[in-house]
């Protein structure tokens, strides 16, 4: 499991910053959208995110985005 902090601009208003997150994450993982998803804390500050993708080719880049 890896923490982030992230902050996003959107609002916190039907659910715009949760699309707002996955598109940052996938972003930065430099895989599509729909392969990040909001799983848990839809309503919370801390949420739970889950990537879909080969995990040997996420790993490096996951770490990154974690230092």
């Amino acid at each position: 499991m890896v923490r982030l902090k992230v902050r996003v601009r959107a609002v916190a208003e039907k659910n715009k910053a949760n699309r707002a997150l996955e598109k940052l994450i996938a972003k930065q993982l430099k895989i599509g959208k729909t392969a990040v998803r909001v799983i848990s804390g839809e309503t919370s500050r801390s949420k739970t995110v889950r990537v879909d993708g080969d995990p040997a080719q996420l790993v490096e880049p996951i770490k990154a985005l974690a230092s």
